[in-house]
């Protein structure tokens, strides 16, 4: 195998910090039943590689919890495998992929690789790209780093050789840069720079705005088998739930429902993830309800992103815009007549 992968999950992203708050950022829930970093990781296995480090900041139980050892995306293995590698980085240290100080921690993770090219990427870019191609077309280019691009846009992905990534972090301070990004946006002497023009799907998840907006464009069953490739599966921890009861009196249409859940009310145009239960006559439009939330009756909800945990009392109307939803933290409990 000629590649091992990174996956930064230590930057910090600004715009989705009402999400983040308890968790990192790769681990925000997305699509109803997956987290950010399942399409990094999937990516990655679906390219054949099976030596992944992730490089966590200091907030990252529920991330650690999430991925575990690998084994939903069949790297549980003696050799090689997954790698949860927590570094020194604290929140708001680090706002560009590949950061050399946090890949500075882990030294023998590159110390013991025996591929000689590696992958580096973040857990905030959704796509299909396809490594192997990627990397035929870096090794053809003769360039010392190749970025993935798409219309021009820079999908925070980038393909370079072992040995010039360790140089890179043993001699970051000395050179002024502070990551592979930054490496690249700054054309930085004496490497050579490539870029892989990517065509499928792709989004960036950096602001409230991105995360709603592309959730809902899943809705769209164009845009959903633009990303669910049948041939390119997309992994996630598996959890044994039973299926979702749709109870007398509910009615669902246009949504996404995760498994595990008890529904009684009408739902549309929405987004749900496992062991939601929406109470009778509750009625749920263009929202995200994150896992375990409970709706009671009578609710009114419009354009809200509920996170995990949420628990909205009998009778509230809590209504958002598409421009500005109304995000409810993890945890918490609204009431009949509550401002948010």
């Amino acid at each position: 195998m000629r590649l091992a992968a990174v996956i930064d999950a230590t930057v910090t992203i600004p715009g989705l910090k009402e999400l983040a708050m308890y968790r990192s950022s790769a681990s925000i829930p997305f699509a109803g039943r997956y987290r950010l970093i399942d399409f990094a990781l999937s990516n990655i296995v679906n390219s054949n590689i099976n030596s992944v480090g992730v490089f966590a900041s200091q907030q990252s139980v529920s991330l650690m919890d999430h991925i575990g050892k690998g084994k939903s995306w069949d790297l549980d293995r003696r050799r090689n495998g997954l790698y949860f590698l927590p570094t020194s980085q604290r929140e708001g240290d680090q706002l560009s992929v590949g950061s050399f100080a946090a890949l500075e921690d882990h030294l023998n993770f590159f110390n013991k690789s025996t591929q000689p090219h590696i992958v580096v990427t973040c857990a905030f870019s959704i796509s299909q790209l396809d490594y192997n191609d990627m990397l035929e077309k870096h090794l053809a280019s003769g360039a010392d780093i190749t970025e993935a691009v798409r219309d021009g846009e820079c999908m925070k992905s980038y393909i370079l050789s072992k040995e010039l990534l360790m140089q890179m972090i043993k001699g970051f301070r000395e050179n002024r840069v502070v990551s592979v990004e930054d490496v690249v946006n700054l054309k930085k002497k004496p490497y050579t720079f490539a870029q892989y023009e990517y065509e499928g799907y792709f989004v960036l998840i950096n602001s409230m705005e991105s995360y709603f907006n592309e959730s809902m464009a899943l809705l769209n069953e164009i845009t959903w088998r633009q990303l669910f490739l049948p041939e390119r599966p997309t992994y996630t921890k598996v959890k044994d739930e039973p299926p979702t009861k749709y109870m007398k009196g509910s009615n669902v249409k246009r949504s996404l429902v995760a498994n595990g859940s008890l529904l009684e009310g009408e739902i549309r145009d929405s987004i749900l993830s496992r062991a939601v239960e929406i109470g009778k006559n509750s009625k749920i439009e263009k929202c995200i309800i994150m896992q375990k939330c409970v709706i009671e009756e009578n609710c009114d909800l419009l354009y809200v992103i509920a996170d995990k945990d949420v628990r909205i009392k009998a009778g509230s109307v809590v209504h958002g815009t598409k421009e500005k939803p109304v995000v409810i933290r993890k945890g918490s409990i609204v009431s009949e007549g509550e401002e948010l």
